[in-house]
């Protein structure tokens, strides 16, 4: 899977995506993550992606012309390589956006079966409207707003890579923090470690009496029993 990243702030991304798994994915040659300055297609001397917003108002709109050239370059790119490998890829076009569908699993599952994923950080006031005429679908992660892109990118490819094949043993993935069960979404159940009791402000916290008897079954079912809706 190969993920391209859009941005006019390209180094963020540099030390979150070389640790732990998701620098192991890239090293795997599981995952490629590609991360594109879209300064490079601007032609005037300040390298300008901004503009103020017709009609007036505060802040200022990213501009749709060096967005539509930079996805154009990354589709052009992705579709030589695929006729090369004599291969069809799946790809999706995304602009991460306040006013997006909500992220969820599921559609972290979903996503995880494509082959290319493009991803639009936006800043300032936002981007021009007539970039939504280029993208396949607006995600946004959460109800609240950032400052930029950035950070909803970062939570995307984490979300996607450790559902790709290879990546993380299948057997973490069936016992998932948040998983699919007839279409309904469940939330895994409470874990515990070492210690057996622990002791704060004078309160004892221990663990379920269930999980230390070595009864499978009754583990089993405990589990299923606080698994949340």
């Amino acid at each position: 899977m190969i993920f391209n990243i859009i941005t006019i702030f390209p180094e963020i991304f540099d030390s979150y995506f070389s640790q732990s798994i998701i620098r192991r994915a890239q090293e795997k040659g599981i995952i490629k993550i590609n991360i594109y300055n879209l300064r490079k297609w601007t032609k005037d001397k300040h390298k300008t992606v901004d503009d103020k917003p017709y009609g007036g108002g505060p802040g200022m709109i990213m501009l749709v012309k060096p967005i539509y050239q930079a996805i154009e370059y990354i589709k052009s790119k992705s579709k030589s390589v695929s006729k090369s490998n004599k291969l069809k890829t799946k790809t999706k076009t995304i602009l991460l956006s306040a006013k997006g569908k909500q992220w969820n699993q599921k559609m972290a599952q979903e996503y995880s079966r494509l082959d290319n994923i493009i991803l639009i950080c936006g800043r300032y006031e936002g981007v021009d409207a007539r970039v939504e005429n280029f993208v396949d679908e607006k995600i946004s992660v959460g109800n609240y707003i950032l400052t930029g892109g950035e950070i909803p990118a970062m939570i995307l490819v984490d979300s996607i890579t450790r559902l790709v094949p290879n990546v993380i043993k299948p057997r973490s993935l069936l016992e998932e923090s948040f998983s699919f069960k007839e279409n309904e979404l469940l939330q895994e159940y409470p874990q515990y470690s070492k210690p057996k009791v622990f002791s704060a402000k004078g309160k004892k916290y221990s663990v379920p009496k269930v999980l230390l008897s070595g009864n499978h079954k009754e583990i089993k079912q405990w589990r299923e029993k606080n698994k949340k809706k």
